[in-house]
């Protein structure tokens, strides 16, 4: 199938690759060389009103259609994608900034795991009945609920879009669907496959633009019933305002300051591989990544010491090489935004133990977004930098004393996304987890993701829960049918 990448993309609504209605585009810059590569759609309330109505005019058919039938369709998306993996992986490396082999490894993957998960899923979704003893039988039927919107962020942008995407179409709707505007390409190349799948017109419809335009637009339309979204809890926020007075569902994933809290026993060499992962994957742009380490007090220099020398020797650079660990940050606002946070803690009194500085690469990334890993110490819980989502290579070190030091550490945020606990006390760390105030809890590992198992946070990281037989249950209307006998 031919998924050439064109300079100025389309729309995909109603089957058909169409340009925005106000035929206003928005430069496409790759983050590693700071060059214009192409045109994104600026579009606004009239595309989404179109894309509702071929939606509407798909809905009939493709809710009724055989869970087996949807099945083939979801499944053939996810061979697609695992057939175009080294096309889908270059074009969200140069969108994103991220090093080629991480997308190869990871993004690329997750988004046809994610297909195929769900395509099967539908397959053995199943519903409550309740006997009323000799009165009367109750029964539960699961309804696709219509059209539903999903919003999705730039820094894992097929593997989050496709999160969404696809549970929501397995259970019966039609989907106005948004990526971010600052990584559009390979929204774009899924339209192409979801019609080389066969997928039927109108049942998905991706529109590009802006979040105050195109996304609000789609949270505000009426005959879009619930609305899917990851992103910043500031935008979260805005949603939330908009689509409550409306009654729409909601599910919102939103920002993180997650933890990583070691003990002095725990496996050493483990800790520092995953932790290196855990503080710099993706250039620290992951809402599950721990950008505060707790270690005890015992072995605070040990770790330290260890853990800078590991970082200092991390290779940053173009996102092409195999050697290259660290890619570019994703924008030119976000690349500001991380080296003013560096500022910020600078000036709350914290010490750069390494990084916390932009580079510059040599050859084509010269002009590219780069920042060097960074690690600081000093700063207490209540602090700015402790406090603030960065989402950006920055990490910070506190030390404790006791489990309840660091568990009054690690819940000291308004966020409650993800922590990670390093310990080989099999009885620490079942405390520890049951009391740290977060959705989701890794115990000597991270990232390491069971599609089945709800997906979300606490506090102000979000509202609802993505995952497994969570997904399908927000994307369907529960509807109790009560039998006389």
């Amino acid at each position: 199938m031919n998924l050439d990448i064109p300079y100025h993309l389309e729309n995909y609504i109603g089957g058909n690759l169409v340009a925005p209605l106000s035929g206003k585009f928005m430069d496409n810059i790759n983050p590693a060389t700071g060059e214009v590569v192409g045109k994104i759609p600026e579009s606004g309330a009239k595309d989404i009103e179109v894309a509702v109505l071929a939606a509407q005019k798909a809905f009939a058919a493709w809710s009724t259609t055989a869970v087996e039938q949807r099945f083939k369709i979801l499944n053939r998306i996810a061979e697609l994608i695992d057939e175009n993996l080294d096309v889908l992986a270059l074009a969200e490396t140069n969108d994103n900034g991220k090093p080629l082999w991480l997308a190869k490894q990871v993004d690329i993957p997750r988004a046809s795991a994610n297909f195929r998960f769900f395509a099967t899923g539908i397959m053995h979704f199943a519903t409550e009945s309740h006997n009323m003893e000799d009165k009367a039988v109750n029964y539960t039927l699961r309804q696709p609920i219509g059209i539903v919107g999903c919003i999705s962020p730039w820094n894992l942008p097929l593997y989050l879009f496709t999160w969404k995407i696809a549970p929501a179409l397995a259970a019966g709707n039609c989907v106005i669907a948004k990526p971010s505007e600052v990584t559009p390409v390979t929204a774009y190349l899924l339209s192409k496959i979801c019609k080389e799948a066969g997928l039927p017109d109108g049942v998905l419809n991706i529109i590009h633009g802006t979040g105050p335009e195109a996304g609000e637009s789609i949270v505000t339309h009426p005959a879009i019933k619930a609305i899917s979204f990851t992103g910043s809890t500031r935008a979260g926020e805005r949603i939330a305002s908009l689509a409550a007075p409306k009654f729409k569902k909601l599910s919102l994933e939103l920002g993180g300051k997650n933890p990583t809290i070691i003990f002095a026993d725990c496996n050493w060499e483990k800790v520092f591989f995953e932790t290196i992962r855990s503080s710099f994957g993706n250039q620290g742009q992951i809402c599950l990544c721990g950008s505060r380490i707790l270690i005890e007090e015992s072995v605070y220099e040990k770790f330290k010491d260890v853990f800078v020398g590991l970082i200092k020797n991390l290779k940053v650079g173009d996102p092409l090489e195999e050697e290259t660990k660290q890619g570019a940050i994703v924008s030119k606002m976000q690349f500001d935004k991380v080296l003013n946070c560096i500022e910020t803690a600078k000036q709350e009194g914290g010490k750069i133990l390494c990084g916390g500085t932009a580079i510059k690469p040599e050859g084509r990334c010269a002009n590219g977004y780069f920042i060097q890993p960074t690690i600081i110490e000093g700063l207490g819980p209540e602090c700015k930098t402790n406090q603030e989502e960065i989402f950006g290579p920055v990490v910070t070190l506190q030390s404790f004393k006791t489990e309840e030091e660091a568990l009054q550490l690690a819940n000291a945020t308004s966020y409650g996304l993800a922590a990670t606990i390093w310990t080989q006390d099999i009885t620490r760390a079942n405390k520890m987890a049951a009391k740290v105030e977060s959705g989701i809890v890794w115990i000597n590992c991270w990232l390491l993701r069971d599609l089945r198992t709800p997906f979300g946070g606490v506090k102000n990281s979000g509202v609802g829960r993505e995952g497994g037989w969570e997904a399908l249950r927000f994307f369907t209307e529960a509807k109790n049918v009560c039998i006389q006998l």
